[in-house]
């Protein structure tokens, strides 16, 4: 939704009056960067900007990469040297395939703004036009058709997102009415009907949807709307205020219709599910999941109980009556934090597990042991480099080292410092 205040420049942009030209021929005007950025007298490269992405193509077969609007000059940056001066004529070839594809992006969009405007009462706030998808920011704190004054912004959100399917429906019905697309210029001091107010000065050009929506805009469009080809609404969610929606347009559209199908039916395979049937059985397998990890927190505990009396009357008793559980494990000694709670639970014990392989380490210390295992430990880590800490009953860190036997060391080192 960029807009445009002047129709002359030292780059005369081509663009503006044709969107379908696809070959031209300009004068080089100026030269940067060892001939990999060009200026020209004139152009059908359209720049970054408004939101909508530049054009790839050719000059004089060598790629263009990237077209960049310096204001009153277009640079277009090259994949290598031009290798002609300035003076030299040279042919410009637009990568159509793109263009179209963007003409189809942004007429849609415009489109979509003006009915969720005009039939929702929810105008556009920003635009991002993306390579994979694109999307509008729409503001929520309207009043549906003019009856929803008790309405929230937060219920009005709710509601644009379920009625998704309801818009995209609409908008694809008018893009079928075919209506005009027109470009026009104005002064923008007597230009009226805009569907947003331009701040600025001097001549605006008009995009024109015939008997929908006139807007300042300096983008690339089709000349009627059926040519947008279909519109897909992906998805609504609400940020920062607003509601976002995802839309693809045109070819683009089908494209992603047909991905979307695609990974429906590979999804579908392995289950040996229809695609239609993969949401329903996707549902049934969550709730699986949810039972059966409920199921091994309650094994889990049944064995770690088990493990902690044989682990609580094997270990040996210091002076002080006081058990001293070492344990090493493969995985992550945080894992092993179940066990630790039924050890320390029986009382007079302190627990210290192990991992060489990643030098983890944790400390876990009855209620009645005189211990803070969160002081203790990160005392012993700091001393060897690693670090650590936690609360007074259970403490976890890590050593340094590069490998397996320098871990090891280290810990048989932190264990001898914790009285293990």
């Amino acid at each position: 939704m960029s807009e445009s205040s002047a129709r002359t420049s030292d780059t005369a942009r081509l663009y503006y009056d044709d969107a379908t030209l696809a070959r031209f021929s300009a004068i080089v005007t100026d030269i940067a960067n060892e001939g990999r950025v060009v200026y020209l007298d004139r152009s059908a490269f359209y720049p970054t900007s408004g939101g909508q992405p530049h054009d790839l193509g050719w000059l004089a077969e060598v790629p263009v990469v990237d077209v960049v609007d310096e204001d009153e000059r277009i640079a277009h940056h090259l994949a290598e040297p031009l290798g002609l001066p300035v003076g030299a004529m040279v042919v410009g070839q637009i990568d159509m395939g793109r263009r179209i594809d963007h003409m189809q992006q942004h007429t849609g969009q415009h489109l979509l703004s003006a009915l969720l405007a005009d039939r929702y009462g929810w105008p556009t706030v920003s635009v991002h036009f993306g390579d994979v998808t694109s999307t509008v920011d729409v503001a929520v704190d309207a009043a549906m058709d003019g009856s929803a004054n008790d309405v929230s912004a937060e219920q009005l959100a709710e509601q644009l997102i379920k009625q998704l399917a309801e818009i995209e429906a609409r908008v694809n019905t008018l893009a079928l009415d075919n209506l005009d697309v027109t470009i026009s210029y104005e002064d923008a001091a007597t230009a009226s009907g805009l569907r947003k107010a331009s701040d600025r000065e001097g001549v605006l050009r008009i995009v024109t949807i015939d008997g929908l929506d006139r807007s300042a805009c300096g983008g690339t469009h089709v000349s009627r709307t059926a040519e947008i080809g279909a519109i897909l609404l992906r998805r609504a969610e609400k940020t920062r205020g607003h509601v976002r929606i995802e839309f693809v347009c045109g070819h683009r559209a089908v494209a992603r219709a047909r991905a979307d199908a695609e990974l429906l039916t590979r999804t579908a395979r392995p289950l040996s599910a229809a695609p239609q049937d993969v949401p329903a059985l996707v549902e049934q397998l969550q709730q699986r999941v949810v039972e059966l990890e409920r199921e091994h927190k309650r094994l889990t505990l049944e064995l770690a109980k088990h493990e902690a009396s044989a682990l609580w009357t094997e270990a040996p008793v210091d002076g002080n009556g006081i058990r001293r559980v070492r344990v090493a494990v493969a995985g992550a000694v945080k894992d092993a934090e179940p066990l630790a709670q039924q050890i320390i639970a029986r009382g007079n014990c302190l627990m210290l597990v192990t991992n060489p392989a990643m030098g983890g380490v944790l400390l876990a210390s009855a209620a009645d042991v005189a211990c803070d295992a969160g002081r203790e430990l990160r005392a012993a880590l700091q001393l060897v480099g690693g670090r650590g800490g936690g609360s007074p009953r259970l403490a976890q860190g890590a050593v340094p080292g590069d490998h397996d036997d320098h871990r090891r060391e280290t810990l048989n080192a932190v264990a001898r410092m914790l009285g293990f």
